[in-house]
């Protein structure tokens, strides 16, 4: 029996996160229309969460990590802030807005309520102009420091700074790249491109204990290495040590790639979350979306970012975020439609990549797009992400929204509703919807109702189990470092029915939290490029399918 659709509050997400991602006007001039969002920073204010981005002209608040409200606020500045720096001191949130000067901190008594003032014009910052991507921190003792940077020539610098009056001490240099012995902050797909000089950007800071944690991001937001590092110290300004386990996050492959460039915050139970910045790079190189990832501190001081399924459902608790184990069944399964245009085929939307998509002939309301599981499964879950193809919005404007049903059948024959979004009164890009009760079906529907642009999905991803044991562990055949050490190359065995693999590295076997995922029909043989000169590492291999995840290989250590 089908589960009848409510909208009770559910607590599992999946990146992108849902958001109503804003219209971008900073193209219009050369026609380039997307939905965008980036540099997420996350702020506690009372009982709720405050997300700011890029160029949204606005912010989001939520109560449970999983469900997001956009705030239109008012008075806000008339250029929608850019990788705006939020710190939430003396009663206020204090944002700096823009990364160009001259730059006012603006403040709020009732952020929640969209309630906002222009404070003191910020006193100027350098070297270089800026300051680029700025970053608050309060530490412990009531001081607020000020940080950025976003350069491939310069360093991320710090300074204290004064938020009623924009004053600010003298400026720190603090940290800078080295990509000749940090393989992560090479530039390019896969960190391949070592002639362009990589950018580090997107500075947060966090106190734990008597540790600071000076994050950054490399080598560039349009690559699908995009990452978070760290530095530590024992004060605001530094000076700071390279932690050895960077990058600390880091989501090179799967459906979002991407980590780079976000805040890490702590949540009402105590528990540290990491949101960052994933490409999709379709219309425009910076085209991005927010990502959410738990996060945490291990006793002997080395921070954690747990991209491992990255994309998949996981599920707030008070513990954390936790993976829930529901496994894609969508990839790579026949996929039939009601229209499609040519070169944009049905099949695109179930090939796990954000960047190709599955177009309809028409926008029209009952436009229909059906994957068939292959049997019989357990769903709980569906993603439908959008694409923005020839969308012509720049900016708000009206009947921005999304409205779909989805239906779900046995036999193909015989369908019934399983989630209704027919009237959804917000815009859903990558609408995240978990099922009221699982499913026992075949075939997932979507049937079509409103979008503000052509009717485009790049993938229509299915979520739920198989029955059956888990697959069996892969062999690994090899796991060598190369003579340029800073790579190393794992090969593995194939798993008969496997869907996909996770290759896994870290300092330790209980900490393998950098992962790397491939799907069962890509090459067993992954060149791990991210790897810094004279750290030891230990590296596995997992296989997954659709009933869940297996054993882990045998363990290789990767001497430097």
């Amino acid at each position: 029996m089908l589960p009848r659709f409510y909208a009770a509050a559910m607590l599992t997400w999946a990146n992108p996160v849902d958001l109503d991602y804003r219209y971008s006007a900073e193209q219009q001039r050369e026609g380039i229309s997307y939905r965008t969002g980036a540099d997420p920073v996350v702020v506690r204010w009372d009982d709720a969460y405050v997300l700011f981005a890029t160029l949204a002209g606005g912010y989001w608040t939520s109560t449970d990590l999983a469900h997001w409200t956009f705030i239109e606020a008012e008075p806000y500045p008339s250029e929608p802030p850019v990788a705006p720096a939020v710190v939430n001191a003396q009663g206020k949130l204090f944002m700096l807005p823009s990364a160009m000067e001259p730059t006012f901190i603006w403040e709020s008594m009732d952020p929640l309520g969209g309630k906002w003032r222009k404070g003191p014009l910020l006193a100027k910052v350098g070297p270089p102009a800026g300051p680029w991507d700025p970053a608050f921190f309060r530490d412990t003792s009531g001081v607020t420091y000020l940080y950025w940077g976003s350069s491939n020539l310069f360093p991320l610098y710090g300074a204290q700074v004064d938020l009623a009056t924009g004053k600010h001490g003298v400026t720190v240099p603090l940290v800078n790249l080295d990509p000749a012995a940090h393989g992560w902050e090479r530039f390019g797909r896969d960190h391949r491109d070592e002639k362009v000089k990589p950018f580090l950007e997107g500075a947060w800071m966090n106190e734990v204990g008597d540790r600071y944690y000076l994050q950054y991001a490399a080598p560039g937001t349009e690559e699908n290495v995009y990452a978070t590092g760290v530095y530590t110290g024992d004060s605001p300004l530094g000076p700071f040590a390279y932690a050895p386990y960077n990058p600390v996050g880091y989501k090179p492959g799967g459906f979002v790639t991407g980590a780079g460039h976000g805040s890490t915050f702590e949540d009402a139970h105590g528990n540290f979350w990491s949101t960052a910045t994933s490409w999709v790079g379709v219309n425009w190189p910076f085209e991005r979306r927010v990502a959410l990832f738990p996060a945490g501190f291990h006793p002997d001081g080395q921070m954690w970012i747990d991209t491992r399924f990255g994309d998949f459902p996981h599920r707030v608790t008070e513990h954390g975020g936790d993976f829930t184990g529901w496994m894609l069944l969508s990839y790579r399964k026949a996929v039939s439609a009601s229209s499609s245009q040519r070169g944009h085929a049905p099949s695109a939307a179930a090939d796990e990549n954000i960047r190709t998509y599955w177009l309809s002939a028409s926008s029209a309301p009952g436009e229909t797009l059906t994957v068939d599981l292959g049997g019989q499964r357990t769903v709980r879950a569906v993603q439908v992400s959008f694409a923005d193809h020839a969308s012509g919005r720049y900016g708000g404007g009206p009947e921005v929204y999304t409205h779909f049903v989805l239906q779900g059948s046995s036999d193909g024959k015989s369908f019934e509703v399983i989630a209704d979004l027919a009237k959804e009164k917000r815009d859903r890009p990558n609408a995240y919807v978990e099922l009221a009760a699982p499913a026992r079906i075949r075939y997932v529907r979507y049937v079509h109702g409103h979008t503000p642009g052509p009717l485009a999905i790049a993938d229509l991803r299915v979520f739920g189990n198989d029955d059956g044991p888990m697959p069996a562990a892969p062999k690994l055949v090899s796991a060598v470092r190369k003579p340029d050490r800073r790579n190393a190359v794992v090969t593995w065995k194939p798993v008969p029915g496997a869907v996909g693999y996770n290759v896994r590295w870290g300092l330790y076997k209980d900490r393998l939290y950098s992962t790397y995922q491939r799907w069962a029909d890509q090459p067993t043989r992954v060149e791990l490029r991210a790897l810094s000169r004279g750290v030891t590492y230990v590296v596995v291999v997992e296989a997954f399918d659709e009933r869940g995840v297996s054993g882990l290989s045998e363990l290789r250590v990767l001497t430097p």
